[in-house]
């Protein structure tokens, strides 16, 4: 039993939840960017303040301007939604005052949650009747599989990283390879060239 305590301080210790608070100005948009593996669950929960007659969106889109979430005159609310690739993905709050509308800044709290924190273990735990240490394991696991995900992400990049450092490489040795006998034809072509010119003028024989 000390053990698995010791394991779930650990996993607590690795799961990590983005909950930011900002400010946001009249007629303006602020955004938050955030990079997310392939096949990732994404929640958010936001809560604006109350500012009378002003309108705020929310919109979530990718970096090819795919929108996955949009929402118009928001207040308080959640979102959720699956990444289809590996992307930078940007949660923009737009504040709309009309004209003539004295215009205030609103406080927004933003909780951006991925991967395990996301998923809703209370609900699998009622659909599946779990007690509380099977659900405590299944987080386990769960974690245990985004880990084993990261090592594999983060393998395949040091992969491409290595064979993009290679290949630079061999084009820089070609490169100043091809540049050496550029130079060395360049002097060889100089040398002739000032040899006929000197016979021409007769300062050497």
């Amino acid at each position: 039993m000390y053990v698995f305590h010791q394991i779930l301080l650990f996993t607590c210790t690795l799961v990590t939840v983005n909950c930011l608070m900002f400010r946001l100005p009249a007629n303006s948009r602020r955004c938050l960017k955030e990079e997310i593996h392939k096949g990732v669950l994404v929640s958010g929960e936001y809560e604006l303040t109350e500012v009378p007659g002003s309108k705020t969106d929310l919109m979530v889109t990718d970096t090819k301007g795919h929108i996955l979430v949009a929402r118009e005159n928001v207040d308080k609310g959640k979102f959720a939604f699956v990444t289809d690739d590996y992307d930078v993905f940007e949660a923009c709050f737009i504040s709309k005052v009309p004209a003539g509308q004295r215009a205030q800044d609103q406080d927004i709290s933003l909780t951006l949650k991925h991967g395990v924190e996301a998923k809703s273990y209370d609900s699998i735990a009622e659909v599946g009747r779990l007690k509380p240490l099977e659900v405590e394991l299944q987080k386990l696991e769960d974690l245990s599989e985004s880990i084993v995900k990261d090592f594999a992400y983060m393998r395949q990049r040091e992969a491409e990283m290595r064979d993009t450092n290679e290949s630079t490489n061999t084009r820089v040795l070609y490169f100043s390879i091809f540049s050496m006998c550029i130079l060395l034809a360049l002097a060889t072509w100089q040398v002739l060239y000032l040899r006929r010119f000197f016979k021409a003028k007769k300062l050497i024989e």
